[in-house]
């Protein structure tokens, strides 16, 4: 159970706000409230959003490329990011935006049904109907199908441990490197996101992390050098690193998008110190939105957005010096 009662409150242990909620209140999040002490799920099965998508677009780039992921989101946010493209849904009251009622067993049912080899919690923070995601990501093992968090780390150790065994999959948005850039622009800290990095990567989960590089608040060569040397150093040289071009939006709609050369920076400084599978995002067309060995350059993996158009893999190794390739396939 993760909440435990403290006096007349409930303390939630889903994130790591750990809200305190009294009676007849709800969390930060305003997805759950304190009921005559019992913590109640206020979007079970609420689904905002659904789709099918390919799964580049999470994005996991080394996680079954060319296959498609059924995709949910519900409503609400433990982080009021000033700059979320889909703050329409994040930001919402409950009552204020139609859902649909999707059952565990039917959202698995529809996985099947389209194709789709994986279930991907998206388009809003997955914790927010963790109770949700936890019980559909059993059936989803049972049933054969991989399961996704998009997410932005937040969770409690003790949340990441529940579902970790039924998790197949995460990409992590780091969104910067300093506690002011979470205080100022998400209202949240960056600590526990970059421990939770690190336990996915211990436990197994496949991760991939994502840095939305926003020009004058996380793009300095400070903050870039931070965040490579931590992946590198701290997780993995093999975990795949996407860094995203940002576009003018919500309260951040009067600063401009991130310059390509900001993008190209970044990347090589993440290949310098040793990280393998750096991307561009949100620039079609962009060499770097291809695999390449990193051992000899060869194209592996071509990409046109979110499409894959060409796969030179074999056996997920190089075809061309024969090194092993991290990619779960």
């Amino acid at each position: 159970m993760l909440y435990e009662k403290v006096g007349p409150m409930l303390n939630c242990h889903v994130c790591n706000r750990r809200c305190l909620i009294s009676p007849g209140k709800r969390g930060f999040c305003n997805t759950r409230e304190n009921v005559e002490d019992t913590l109640y799920s206020l979007n079970y099965a609420a689904a905002s959003s659904m789709a099918i998508d390919p799964i580049e677009k999470k994005p996991l780039f080394h996680f079954y490329p060319g296959t498609t992921s059924f995709s949910l989101g519900t409503i609400g946010c433990n982080f009021r990011c000033l700059y979320c493209q889909n703050w329409n849904i994040s930001q919402a009251e409950l009552e204020d935006i139609p859902t649909r009622e999707l059952p565990p067993e039917e959202a698995i049912q529809l996985s099947k049904e389209n194709n789709c080899l994986s279930i991907s919690w998206t388009y809003n923070e997955p914790t927010m109907w963790f109770e949700y995601t936890y019980d559909s990501a059993i059936l989803a093992q049972k049933a054969g199908i991989k399961t996704v968090y998009v997410t932005n780390g937040y969770m409690t150790q003790e949340a990441l441990e529940l579902i970790a065994p039924y998790l197949d999959a995460a990409n992590v948005d780091l969104k910067g490197m300093s506690e002011r850039f979470y205080r100022e622009l998400c209202d949240a800290r960056l600590q526990p996101v970059l421990d939770n990095i690190q336990t996915m990567y211990d436990t197994g989960i496949h991760l991939e992390v994502t840095n939305l590089i926003i020009p004058g608040y996380n793009d300095s060569e400070d903050d870039l050098s931070a965040l490579v040397k931590f992946m590198a150093e701290e997780v993995g040289v093999e975990v795949p690193l996407h860094f995203s071009r940002f576009h003018p939006d919500y309260q951040l709609d009067q600063v401009p998008s991130t310059p390509v050369k900001t993008l190209e920076k970044a990347r090589e400084m993440a290949r310098e110190v040793g990280m393998r599978y750096v991307y561009i995002g949100n620039v079609p067309g962009h060499d770097g939105e291809n695999t390449r060995c990193y051992e000899c350059g060869e194209l592996l993996i071509k990409r046109n957005g979110f499409e894959v158009v060409d796969m030179g893999l074999k056996k997920n190794r190089c075809p061309q010096c024969g090194v092993p390739i991290d990619v779960v396939d």
